[in-house]
Parts: structure tokens; sequence; C-alpha cells
């Protein structure tokens, strides 16, 4: 397994391709969720990813505080459904709330993630609501 962490104007042609293709194929294909995937956020981002025999498996981008919340956020946040069950999605979080450092990080996880982000020191700050026909809820990690 190969690491990656670049500044989207860091990102090579091929690289930004790879991250859009994993990103649709989680959130828009396999979720059957249609909504606008390039937000605009990207290139103030962070983006964090591991590959395996070339194609990624694991993603997500960090977003600087103040664009998003007022913390630093993280999101999209994904592994590859062959990779799921593997402890690489902790990984994948681990390396990204070190890559933010001892700040406050803030994000919008899927509801039926919230255990799995509990475990990583996120609490949930208010209600279950509906982003895009799925049920999210805001969590925060105080710095540590």
């Amino acid at each position: 397994m190969d690491w990656y962490e670049r500044a989207f104007a860091e990102l090579s042609r091929d690289e930004l391709y790879a991250i859009l293709a994993v990103r649709e194929r989680v959130f828009v294909v396999e979720q059957a969720c249609p909504y606008q995937e390039a937000d605009g956020l990207d290139p103030q981002c962070r983006h964090l990813w591991a590959t395996l025999r070339g194609a990624i498996v694991a993603y997500l981008r960090i977003v600087p505080a103040g664009v998003k919340y007022a913390e630093v956020a993280i999101g999209r946040v994904l592994v590859a459904p062959e990779m799921r069950g593997t402890g690489l999605g902790k990984e994948l979080m681990r390396r990204a709330l070190a890559a933010a450092g001892a700040v406050p990080v803030r994000l919008s996880a899927q509801a039926h993630l919230d255990r799995f982000y509990a475990e990583l020191g996120f609490r949930a700050v208010g209600d279950v609501y509906d982003e895009d026909g799925i049920p999210h809820v805001e969590m925060l990690r105080d710095s540590w």
C-alpha cells in the first residue's frame, strides 16, 4: 500500500482523475445519490489517499478552517468496497488527524458511521439531518 498527501495544485492530472472517479464510484453510483460532486472546495483542500496496485482504495480531503466550518474539516471519506472491514478506514482517519494537527476537527458523518467516528474521538453535535437523501450528523473532535 502506498500513501499520498498533496495540495490540489500538486495533484497530477492522472491523480485528480483517479480521485474524482473513485469519489463518484462510491458517493454517486454505489450510494445511488445524484449530487454535484465537484463542489468548489477541492482547490483549497489537502488530499490524502492510499493506493493498492495502482488503484485508489481509500481517500479523504482535509478542508482548512474557515472554508466549510470554523474548524478544520475532513470530508469525502471513503474506502473502496473491496477494502472495507480491513481497518483501512481507521488508518486513513488517523493519518488525516495527524496531518490536521492538534486542532479541533469537524465532519459531517453518515449517521450509520457515528460509532466509527466516535472510536476516533469524535462526538455528535446536533441532530441527524438529511443530506442528499442520506441521514447525516455533524461530529466534532476537540484538539488533542
